[in-house]
């Protein structure tokens, strides 16, 4: 039982340690930070997926509509 508690006790004298160190931690990553880099992904993908639209819808799509409509022209 002593044994036990030793270890108990250690573990918890540990947990406070670590619990210290984290709360006095002054490294990491601030607000503004998270949030530019939350904005520049949202811009990119913006314009990634408004690049993707106009090359299907101006390139891709007539493409392919023509080809469906040539596909099942049964007129011969």
């Amino acid at each position: 039982m002593k044994k036990w508690l030793k270890s108990a006790k250690e573990k918890a004298a540990q947990m406070v340690v670590t619990t210290r160190l984290a709360l006095n931690n002054s490294r990491g990553e601030g607000f503004v930070d998270s949030a530019v880099k939350i904005l520049m992904a949202v811009v990119i993908g913006a314009l990634l997926l408004g690049g993707l639209y106009l090359l299907f819808s101006g390139t891709i799509l007539p493409t392919l509509t023509e080809r469906i409509k040539e596909m099942f022209n049964y007129r011969g």
